[in-house]
């Protein structure tokens, strides 16, 4: 947990909520919107804690009881929503935890905060029900909306809520980050850097990852016998990803980063710009192979895999759907 100071990038979210707390004008809810590793609960973190500071500065001071107790998740005012079912947040979750609690005052502090993490994981009941806290909260009661698709929630809880897109990190601040906190070498940031596509959170868990470039290795692989294999092997080999301690959804960011590339020699050829630079040759070989609108449906199609499973589609139908997209023939 941080403070505001030591959040890399988000500079317009960071003054909104300052900006907020010195004007005392503080929204019973908000919704912080960003891929998975963007920053979202350190923005929360950050946040809570600071308006439960003791000092009532628009930074947290880290060393008063208050926030003593919100950097060891320890607060009894800042209430992390649990959920039992890893894929859904029940209309029961809310109640016990939101609904049912947010009429007790705070037990010292100037409110009681509520952050729901996954809140695009809350069905349509669940938020049926948090709608009537959230049109009628009381003075102190603060929630906050923690998503990757705020697009999920329903058109009143949008319209009740002041939500704060989470912007991609510039590549240059990741690369600092991870090389002057995080003490990472140079090639392995870029690296890092390249696949985390904006996201801090995601650089720093790959760049830690003893395992990342097997799971590449493993990407190129599979990537060049993508025509020669069926649907069993492609899924298999995905599912192999637990042994990485990495989700799908990276493996498939290998797979856009690649065709990326692809796309960029087609256009170029030139290798300078390539992420993947010791592949050229086989980039050179699908690039000539290819035509431009097949590879954009490939990168589309890949998109439309991560969206896919962020939904909770059925995992072998979104890799068969990718697979098919990906093996369908196209002509220089």
């Amino acid at each position: 947990m941080a403070g505001f100071q030591d959040i890399v990038g988000h500079g317009q979210i960071i003054a909104h909520m300052q900006n907020a707390i010195s004007a005392k004008r503080i929204s019973h809810a908000y919704i912080l919107d960003g891929q998975k590793g963007s920053g979202k609960s350190t923005l929360a973190e950050a946040f809570s804690m600071t308006l439960q500071c003791e000092r009532g500065q628009v930074e947290p001071c880290m060393v008063c009881h208050s926030c003593k107790q919100a950097l060891s998740k320890n607060h009894p005012d800042i209430i992390y929503v649990q959920h039992e079912k890893p894929n859904t947040v029940s209309v029961d979750d809310i109640r016990r935890q939101v609904n049912n609690d947010i009429g007790i005052k705070p037990y010292g502090s100037p409110y009681k905060i509520y952050v729901i993490e996954e809140a695009e994981k809350m069905n349509v009941q669940a938020q049926n029900a948090l709608l009537k806290t959230i049109e009628e909260p009381p003075s102190y009661g603060v929630i906050l909306l923690l998503t990757e698709n705020s697009e999920s929630f329903l058109p009143t809880i949008l319209s009740r809520c002041i939500t704060l897109r989470l912007k991609d990190v510039p590549d240059k601040d990741i690369k600092s980050y991870l090389m002057e906190r995080c003490q990472i070498p140079d090639y392995q940031a870029d690296m890092a850097v390249v696949f985390a596509q904006g996201s801090v959170g995601k650089a720093i868990q790959l760049a830690e990852n003893e395992h990342f470039n097997e799971m590449k290795d493993s990407a190129i692989q599979l990537i060049k016998r993508l025509n020669d294999i069926d649907l069993h092997e492609m899924v298999s080999a995905v599912k192999q990803l637990e042994e990485y301690k990495l989700s799908a959804r990276d493996y498939l960011d290998l797979f856009f980063v690649w065709y990326r590339d692809v796309l960029l020699y087609k256009a170029t050829t030139d290798a300078n710009d390539l992420i993947f630079k010791d592949q050229v040759y086989e980039i050179k070989k699908q690039a000539a192979k290819l035509s431009y609108g097949g590879i954009e449906a490939i990168l589309l199609g890949i998109e439309k895999a991560k969206l896919r499973l962020l939904a909770n589609v059925n995992f072998e139908l979104a890799i068969e759907l990718l697979l098919l997209t990906i093996k369908e023939p196209s002509e220089n």
